[in-house]
């Protein structure tokens, strides 16, 4: 009776151990992935906290759990902002979001959207910046990373502790410029323009180092720039200038993953969201300006002839652009002309 409950015993922790060994199998061909994602701003900032964190809640739940995306702002990983993309390609990180702009003159055809008074509308850019880049820059600027998605920022705009209302007003004023266009603009207008990435405005600023920035009314809040500075300049029509970004993966990660989980992250990429991205920047602009108002800033709104006056100074940037991308044998021309055509075309 001993010898049979012992080998009955037996038999059953056998069983528990193969039933042990069978789940193990099937975790293991359920293929747990967990991926990195790296990036510049506070947590709380909009775009991690509307936009990125979105994207991955999105991701782990059609992946049934599957898919772990851990999150790292403020560039708890390590290095500086313009390293990002350097560590999508290289693997510190599988995921980054980034300025292209860190990098000035790397993704050259991303820069048709930064030139001065391109910008009308974030969905209608990212729109268009996603079809040019599936077009142009796919497989030649971007080949070394996996692009989930390409968009833009709403209006920018200029925040100062003295007023600007006319292009004069920026005489001798150090301007941390928002692309490498909208540098050669404040060069024009007498500034000087001071490279900085964005998490470096708020210390800039106080400490004296800059006398005001070029960011759109998303990220001031975020920043404390509506307390550090009492005055900003916005634009008639089309805006000053805005910024593109990209949400980047390491492509040999994403190459590893089974295609149902590739499926996963495909559905969630792309062009629709790269519009959402775009849009809900943009969207985040109106409580952000309300924060500067609520302070009693002095908002200043130059009109269409003032606007007019800006614009004007700007053209000859246009040539300088072509000319440096017949230089790197782009045909400027012809990309500035097709996201005319396509920013119009989603505008309406």
């Amino acid at each position: 009776m001993t010898y049979r409950r012992t080998l009955m015993g037996l038999i059953g922790g056998a069983a528990v151990a193969a039933m042990a060994t069978g789940f193990g199998a099937t975790s293991a061909l359920a293929q747990e992935v967990t991926l990195k994602l790296h990036q510049f701003l506070p947590a709380q900032a909009n775009v991690p906290k509307l936009v990125l964190d979105v994207w991955a809640d999105n991701v782990e739940k059609d992946s049934g759990g599957r898919i772990k995306v851990e999150r790292y702002p403020s560039m708890q990983l390590g290095g500086k902002p313009p390293e990002l993309m350097d560590q999508a390609i290289d693997g510190v990180a599988d995921i980054i979001w980034t300025v292209v702009g860190y990098t000035p003159g790397r993704f050259p055809s991303t820069e048709v959207f930064e030139l001065p008074f391109m910008m009308t509308d974030a969905r209608a850019m990212s729109r268009a910046y996603w079809e040019m880049f599936e077009k142009h820059m796919k497989d030649t600027e971007f080949k070394d990373v996996h692009i989930l998605g390409t968009w833009v920022h709403g209006p920018g705009l200029i925040h100062t502790a003295d007023p600007v209302e006319s292009p004069d007003d920026l005489q001798g004023m150090k301007i941390r410029g928002g692309s490498r266009s909208v540098n050669s603009l404040l060069t024009k207008l007498g500034a000087t323009p001071v490279g900085m990435p964005v998490p470096a405005v708020p210390e800039g600023l106080s400490k004296g180092v800059i006398d005001g920035t070029t960011i759109p009314w998303e990220v001031t809040a975020a920043l404390k720039v509506p307390e550090l500075v009492e005055n900003h300049t916005e634009f008639t029509g089309k805006a000053l200038y805005t910024l593109t970004f990209v949400l980047a993966m390491n492509k040999p990660k994403y190459e590893s993953l089974p295609d149902d989980l590739k499926k996963v992250i495909d559905d969630n990429s792309g062009l629709e969201f790269s519009v959402f991205a775009g849009g809900t920047m943009a969207d985040a602009d109106g409580p952000s300006r309300v924060i500067a108002e609520d302070l009693g800033n002095n908002i200043i709104t130059l009109d269409a002839d003032q606007t007019a006056e800006w614009q004007a100074l700007a053209m000859p940037i246009y040539d300088e652009w072509i000319a440096d991308m017949e230089s790197k044998g782009k045909d400027g021309k012809a990309l500035i002309e097709e996201a005319q055509m396509l920013i119009e075309k989603y505008s309406q």
